[in-house]
């Protein structure tokens, strides 16, 4: 009986402790995420040169050019909530109009992860669209899809074609609709594509 005891005793001991752990967590801030947020989107652009908006021309300098150390991320939203690095321009004769269904392959990470642990893990669909294809329409928010996937994802195609791809930084109001409260900046490369294959 007395073993009983204190075996009751230690769980209810070590699930006190493990709900302390993780209300610490819940304890900050909606600003404090916020700072975090910017601060890890700031030391991940800080190792490129940025561009405060759009060229005029709407041509930009890619990775295809100069390199990914040397192209610059293009701040794309005026808040600074979506920057964009052009790998590839894309098709400049093929560009999308609203509620146009466009397939993306992408892979990302988190920019929290990489800024506070030096770590990240990838997630990905650019192995196989076949099993795992994403979707929106673009700027047609009425369809749940490009609701879902955040407008964000969608803000290059005013500028390039399709066929292209990009590097984005998309801050979490801007980024995977069931994602914002969690206040995460992400890191994405996307490819964008008119078909699923």
């Amino acid at each position: 009986m007395k073993k009983k005891k204190i075996s009751i005793f230690a769980m209810a001991l070590l699930m006190t402790l493990c709900v302390g752990v993780v209300s610490c967590d819940d304890n900050e801030s909606y600003a404090e995420k916020l700072d975090k947020e910017r601060k890890a989107s700031n030391a991940y652009l800080s190792g490129y040169n940025v561009v405060m908006g759009i060229p005029d021309d709407t041509v930009f300098v890619t990775v295809a050019d100069v390199g990914e150390a040397e192209a610059p991320y293009y701040r794309i939203e005026p808040e600074g909530n979506v920057y964009m690095q052009v790998v590839k321009a894309g098709d400049r004769d093929s560009m999308v109009h609203t509620g146009d269904k466009i397939f993306f392959r992408y892979s990302r990470y988190s920019l929290l992860d990489w800024y506070e642990y030096d770590y990240f893990l990838e997630e990905s669909n650019s192995g196989d669209m076949v099993y795992s294809s994403r979707h929106f329409y673009y700027n047609d928010f009425s369809k749940s899809a490009s609701v879902t996937c955040g407008i964000g994802i969608q803000m290059p195609l005013q500028y390039i074609g399709i066929n292209s791809e990009v590097n984005l930084v998309i801050k979490s109001q801007y980024g995977i609709d069931e994602e914002i409260s969690y206040v995460t900046p992400y890191r994405w490369n996307v490819r964008y594509f008119k078909s699923a294959l």
